[in-house]
C-alpha cells in the first residue's frame, strides 16, 4: 500500500546527477518532467529510449525515483500515448496520496 510520504518522494525531485538526460537534449528532474515532455517528442526520440531492447524511461523510474508500481505499468508501453496515459493516472493517484 503507498504512502503519503512515498507518494511525496516520488514526485520530488532528483538531484542533477540523477536527472534524467533525453537523446534530444531535455533533461527530467522528476515524473511532471516526463508527462510534459511526452506530448512533444518525437516518435524518434522515444523509440531511442523505448523499444525491443529496453525502456529508459522506466529503468529511470524503477531504480532512480523508485516507484516499481508505475515502472512496471510502463514496461509493457510501447507507444508514446499508452505510456503517457499510464503515467498521468500514476501522477493523479501520487498527488491525490500526497495531499
Amino acid at each position: 500500500m503507498l504512502t503519503k510520504n512515498e507518494a511525496r518522494r516520488y514526485l520530488n525531485d532528483v538531484s542533477q546527477e540523477q536527472s534524467f538526460w533525453v537523446n534530444n537534449g531535455n533533461v527530467l528532474k522528476n515524473l511532471e518532467d516526463l508527462a510534459n515532455a511526452l506530448p512533444e517528442m518525437g516518435k524518434d526520440t522515444f523509440q531511442h529510449h523505448v523499444n525491443k531492447e529496453k525502456n529508459d524511461f522506466s529503468n529511470w523510474i524503477g531504480d532512480v525515483i523508485g516507484d516499481k508500481v508505475l515502472a512496471n505499468d510502463l514496461r509493457s508501453s510501447k507507444s508514446k500515448e499508452s505510456a503517457l496515459n499510464k503515467l498521468r493516472s500514476r501522477l493523479i493517484s501520487l498527488k491525490k496520496k500526497s495531499a
